[in-house]
């Protein structure tokens, strides 16, 4: 749970944490959790879930001395790589969150595809991959560093249609999906240009 996480994070040892974020809670059945992103149905959430995803890595972040990255390796090997390694030399707690998707997430092309809806989640803004490094502040440099490239956020859509957790959502309460839709995406949006700021992009 959170509250370990956060405790062994605060604690300042030196220590590795990978998370990998399926949006939902996987091993128990694919309930909703503070995870799961506005509009996606899942065990709890039959309508869609209402309210924005927590952003983990933010969090983290926040105690300013945490090594925190967020990698997907359908969209980018090199950079799962290169966090893995830092993450690994940092003298601190550092957390890595992976973008995993899950059968739960009932990708219509297939699990098999699952590097591939990776990509596409990169792509489209749903997903952002960045590294936050506290010992470049010492350096006086910019910790965060924003590994995406600018999102195409007009495929975002398309994206959540090859779903069955938003398909569903649409085909059962059509009009509710539309607005559940569009708020799914401004969160996305508004994640992404934080981490732009962050990055000095903005």
């Amino acid at each position: 749970g959170y509250g370990g996480v956060d405790h062994v994070l605060a604690s300042g040892e030196d220590i590795n944490i990978m998370v990998f974020d399926t949006e939902v809670y996987s091993n128990t059945g694919g309930q909703a959790s503070k995870s799961t992103p506005a509009a996606a149905i899942a065990e709890f959430a039959a309508t869609g879930k209402k309210t924005k995803k927590k952003d983990l890595g933010m969090m983290a972040m926040s105690y300013g001395y945490v090594y925190v990255a967020q990698i997907d390796m359908g969209a980018d090997q090199n950079q799962v790589l290169k966090a893995i390694s830092e993450a690994e030399a940092y003298p601190g707690p550092s957390l890595i969150i992976a973008y995993s998707p899950c059968i739960n997430h009932g990708i219509r092309k297939g699990m098999g595809c699952a590097q591939l809806e990776g990509k596409l989640a990169v792509e489209c803004g749903y997903w952002a991959n960045y590294r936050y490094n506290p010992q470049l502040i010492e350096a006086g440099k910019n910790p965060f560093s924003l590994d995406s490239k600018e999102p195409d956020f007009s495929k975002f859509r398309e994206f959540l249609l090859g779903e069955n957790r938003y398909i569903n959502l649409q085909r059962s309460f059509p009009e509710a999906a539309d607005a559940l839709f569009e708020k799914t995406q401004k969160d996305a949006e508004t994640r992404y240009n934080n981490y732009k700021k962050l990055a000095g992009k903005a």
